[in-house]
């Protein structure tokens, strides 16, 4: 019975190290014929450092918890809970809206590519011309 409790200890210790609200860490943890499952919940201001830049912060513990899990003959995944109001929820009026990209005009048409590009041509063009009129 000590080694069920060691996952749910780890987590809490490394999620408590590096968040902001580590009084707002809960970690529920469930056998089932799957293996275990522990399921994070953290402050709403908290998922952005857990997550990590491309997840790599939770893939990291994730990572963790299969070598503890695979000491213990165990199966441990985790799961982060998003709390209410979170990223992952849009506002009613920010998903009404379509997001705000570069506006484009009719008079624009080229992308930023193409008018660098043109940029380049513009001196060629210019020694281009005056060919023309000293021939």
């Amino acid at each position: 019975m000590v080694e069920d409790i060691r996952d749910v200890e780890f987590v809490d210790y490394i999620v408590k190290s590096i968040v902001e609200n580590p009084d707002k860490v809960q970690i529920n943890r469930t056998v089932d014929e799957m293996g275990v499952l522990l399921e994070l919940t953290v402050d709403k201001s908290d998922m952005a450092v857990i997550i990590g830049k491309e997840g790599k912060t939770v893939n990291a513990i994730r990572t963790l918890l299969r070598v503890l899990g695979a000491k213990n003959n165990a199966r441990v995944n985790l799961k982060i809970i998003e709390p209410e109001g979170g990223e992952g929820e849009a506002p009613k009026e920010a998903a009404e809206e379509e997001p705000k990209a570069e506006e484009v005009t009719e008079e624009q048409t080229e992308t930023p590519a193409e008018e660098a590009e043109a940029k380049e041509e513009e001196p060629l063009m210019a020694d281009l011309k005056l060919d023309e009129t000293e021939a």
